[in-house]
């Protein structure tokens, strides 16, 4: 009875031995998380944890990222593989190139087409900055159309604000 009475006890002291060496789901996920903030990139992924199994979750900017994620939460101690990759990769920022056919210097041949243009409308003036026409005047709306027309065939930017129609 007493031999029995110390193999329970023996075994009872291994069970606790054993699961209180386990590293808590709480521990692995700061753990993961410390391991994450070492790079910028990976700092705001979000870290959820149940009996040792990972799951990552939030967005990377490329698949490089994704990927380190994944292999640097696999490699904290106490983690369960395969760790749950859900981070999605976020889409490239698109930016409009300026339309090539736009002047954004306006030369001297560039100025004279404007006044050409305009010449024969009375009334209107132009002025030249750096990189548009500004045209101030009265027209009518013939006129307006016009000048809207030469303007996009000179392939100008410019400043209609000024024209006032004639009534």
């Amino acid at each position: 009875m007493k031999l029995t009475q110390i193999a329970m006890a023996a075994a009872l002291l291994i069970t606790i031995a054993f699961t209180s060496c386990k590293p808590k789901d709480s521990e692995i996920k700061t753990n993961v998380e410390a391991a994450l903030k070492t790079d910028m990139k990976m700092a705001n992924t979000m870290v959820d944890v149940n009996d040792g199994k990972v799951t990552l979750s939030g967005e990377c900017t490329d698949e490089a990222c994704k990927a380190k994620c994944e292999s640097t939460a696999a490699g904290v101690k106490g983690v369960k593989l395969p760790v749950i990759n859900n981070l999605t990769v976020a889409a490239p920022m698109v930016t409009q190139p300026t339309p090539a056919s736009t002047t954004t210097v306006l030369d001297a041949a560039t100025q004279q087409k404007v006044k050409d243009g305009l010449k024969d409308i009375k009334g209107v003036t132009v002025v030249f900055t750096a990189d548009k026409a500004v045209i101030t005047g009265e027209v009518t709306a013939a006129n307006r159309m016009k000048i809207m027309q030469m303007l996009s065939a000179a392939k100008v930017q410019s400043d209609v604000s000024g024209l006032k129609d004639k009534k």
